[in-house]
């Protein structure tokens, strides 16, 4: 289980698959310069509830991974949060394919994928 990180203070806890996911859609997206929304269900531990944050070049971001092993990127997820972030909604969690299911439509299978250290 990761975090994601929001101006230091706002904190989800997310898988790190799927952070690791949501790291290479948002990445791209300020690469581009474009700002968005990126929503989250709170977990009910907390009250529940959604909590949103507009993400732009000035936005301080720290993905805090627990893993030890890059996970597999799945480019059909990869799509369809590239798809929600573009939204008026903004960005948020999808579900993803299932670990170690065909990744992309051509039928091949997830690349292993390392962060730069």
């Amino acid at each position: 289980m990761g975090s994601f990180i929001y101006e230091g203070a706002t904190k989800v806890e997310i898988e790190d698959r799927a952070l690791t996911h949501l790291q290479l859609v948002i990445t791209e997206k300020l690469r581009r310069g474009e700002a968005f929304a990126f929503s989250w269900r709170e977990d009910p531990s907390i009250g529940s509830g959604k909590t949103t944050v507009w993400v732009s070049n000035h936005s301080t971001l720290t993905y805090k991974y627990y893993g030890s092993r890059p996970p597999s990127i799945n480019k059909r997820w990869i799509m369809a949060l590239t798809v929600t972030a573009a939204s008026p909604t903004g960005l948020y969690l999808v579900p993803g394919p299932a670990q170690g299911s065909p990744g992309n439509a051509d039928g091949h299978e997830e690349k292993s994928f390392a962060f730069p250290v």
